[in-house]
């Protein structure tokens, strides 16, 4: 009960943040394509996905968030698991860079999912076990 009443809440009260999952239901091709609706309430996250690797090649918001209406093999979440959901797509890369230089619990930390950037982290202080060379 007291989580309806906070889903109630937040939606009043935060109106322009809400995704609008009876909007995803009431037109399914909307579900498809997020980045139009989440460029009018979210745009920071819009941009820095457009202009991301994953938005370079379209890779779109559900292939890591899933579907809002449940459907499809990826469970919905909002603040996905990374390391399952990395290594979905990454799994080698991730562990040749294990095996190199170690590797941090969180792939987020080094390099940051909706950002252009992806390694801009990892330049700034050593994170990695070993000094890449």
């Amino acid at each position: 009960m007291l989580g309806v009443i906070f889903f109630i809440y937040v939606n009043l009260a935060f109106p322009e943040t809400r995704c609008e999952f009876v909007t995803h239901l009431e037109s399914p091709d909307a579900a498809a394509d997020c980045f139009e609706c989440h460029l009018k309430c979210t745009p920071k996250i819009a941009q820095d996905w457009y202009e991301s690797k994953h938005g370079v090649i379209l890779v779109k918001c559900f292939v890591c968030h899933g579907q809002p209406d449940g459907k499809g093999s990826v469970p919905y979440a909002v603040d996905p698991d990374v390391d399952g959901t990395c290594r979905k797509c990454h799994d080698p890369s991730i562990n040749r860079m294990e095996h190199l230089y170690g590797l941090e619990l969180n792939c987020n930390k080094c390099h940051p999912f909706h950002q252009n950037s992806l390694h801009h982290k990892a330049y700034v202080k050593p994170i990695a076990k070993k000094k890449i060379e």
